[in-house]
């Protein structure tokens, strides 16, 4: 019998997918919660094999759980269930080695059988998901540049950035300077656009 836990903060949806889970003869759901924090909590006393966690929640995120699952009780398999599908929650869900990313408007059957999968060692995540994975550009720019155009994006003139940053305006418009190259644009407005638009910012 595999246990499931099951957070999802929309009730409705929450009490579908309890049932739905339990009319398999080999899954049973020992708990659900429709907050982040209450899943923490519950997940650490009962020491499910599968944690279906939903992304958006109030208090702790199901990326936050599922982050303290990897470190803290790495024998629950997680299978994160969401209506996003974006980089840098997939990035951050590859991170945290979730065994399971599925999009909720994916079958019924496909949770099911993930949840069986993971059990036995398989890692499930959505096509779309892995294809926008693939195809996202990757952020060229280093932390202290993206701090710069952070800056910038504020309408700061290089002095006040310098300034903000502990940097000599030198430096800042190396920078910037640096930023320009690896975007291939010629000002801020064209960088912060680039950025804004491959969810650097």
């Amino acid at each position: 019998m595999i246990m499931v836990y099951l957070a999802e903060d929309q009730s409705m949806l929450n009490s579908a997918l309890t049932q739905l889970l339990e009319l398999e003869d080999d899954l049973h759901v020992v708990g659900s919660a429709t907050d982040g924090t209450a899943a923490w909590q519950d997940l650490q006393r009962l020491q499910p094999n599968v944690a279906i966690l939903d992304i958006e929640m109030p208090g702790m995120t199901g990326l936050d759980v599922a982050d303290c699952l990897h470190t803290r009780q790495p024998a629950t398999k997680v299978i994160i269930l969401t209506t996003f599908a974006q980089q840098r929650y997939f990035e951050r869900a590859v991170n945290a080695q979730v065994a399971g990313y599925l999009l909720k408007d994916s079958p019924s059957d496909e949770l099911i059988a993930a949840t069986r999968s993971v059990m036995t060692g398989q890692t499930i995540y959505a096509p779309e998901l892995v294809t926008n994975m693939l195809s996202a550009d990757k952020n060229p720019l280093t932390e202290r540049e993206l701090a710069v155009l952070t800056e910038a994006e504020k309408g700061l003139p290089t002095k006040t950035i310098a300034v903000n940053l502990y940097l000599s305006p030198g430096t800042t418009r190396n920078y910037l300077s640096a930023i320009f190259s690896k975007l291939g644009v010629h000002n801020r407005l064209e960088a912060i656009r680039v950025a804004k638009t491959n969810q650097w910012l």
